[in-house]
């Protein structure tokens, strides 16, 4: 069953910085080198919410958490590129899906 993976972090005054997630994308390398079982991933600025969010839909749950433990979680691990601005999110879920239309 797909699944969805959600993170917001707080936009902090007027900071648009995406140094520490452009650096973690490069090192996980998706665009090149597609996670299995990856649908979509987005990422962009909510103004209205105030938030950072990043989104992805998965084919299922396994196929994200396989990913987190050999793609994601050791990329984290090398440390962020600005260690200033280097929080976890603020809030993150994850769910099953009703339905998935694919364009």
């Amino acid at each position: 069953m797909p699944a969805a993976f959600v993170q917001e972090f707080k936009i902090k005054g007027d900071d648009r910085s995406t140094t520490n997630y452009d650096a973690v994308s490069e090192r996980v390398d998706a665009a090149n080198n597609r996670p299995s079982g990856l649908i979509v991933h987005t990422a962009g600025w909510d103004e209205e919410a105030g938030v950072f969010r990043i989104f992805d839909v998965w084919e299922t749950r396994a196929q994200y958490e396989q990913f987190m433990r050999d793609r994601l979680l050791p990329a984290m691990e090398q440390g962020p590129a600005d260690p200033e601005n280097a929080a976890g999110p603020d809030w993150q879920a994850s769910y099953e899906l009703h339905g998935v239309i694919r364009g």
